[in-house]
């Protein structure tokens, strides 16, 4: 799917949101600047947590709690992991049951917390600011996997 601008990045992640329950688990992936964090505002905006959303890279790790009765999300940034005993160290599936947790630079890294996870790839379009966003479900939960999520 091609995303145009931020503004719709973020209304991207909105939709997708709707989607999300507790128990889901994101694997965000993309290069410097692609817009994974802009994702996650909008998912954040959809799953209606408190903010503000920001790039957790020097922090790791930061829970959103639900403004109203759902999941938290859990936001962690794991650039500057070095690998897999540091994501153990962070003991994201103790809360992995209860929170939406989104993870940037994840791939490679968290793919063994759950069985069914959303993986995210989000790529620039050379010459504009647009963007081409590819979702794969993996496992049961993410059979049916729509590219375009339903307005809501």
């Amino acid at each position: 799917m091609r995303i145009a601008t931020p503004e719709d990045m973020r209304a991207y992640g909105a939709r997708l949101a709707a989607l999300l329950r507790a128990g889901d688990l994101v694997v965000l992936s993309g290069p410097l600047g692609a817009g994974k964090t802009t994702l996650v505002q909008g998912l954040a905006e959809g799953l209606k947590v408190r903010g503000p959303i920001t790039s957790p890279t020097f922090v790791i790790a930061r829970v959103h709690p639900s403004l109203h009765q759902g999941p938290p999300l859990v936001h962690v940034d794991a650039y500057r992991l070095g690998g897999d005993l540091e994501v153990d160290d962070l003991d994201l599936d103790a809360s992995l049951e209860e929170s939406v947790t989104v993870v940037e630079w994840g791939e490679g890294l968290v793919e063994g917390l759950a069985d069914d996870r959303l993986e995210i790839r989000i790529d620039r379009e050379a010459g504009d600011e647009a963007r081409v966003v590819t979702l794969r479900g993996v496992g049961a939960r993410w059979a049916d996997t729509p590219s375009d999520p339903p307005e809501g």
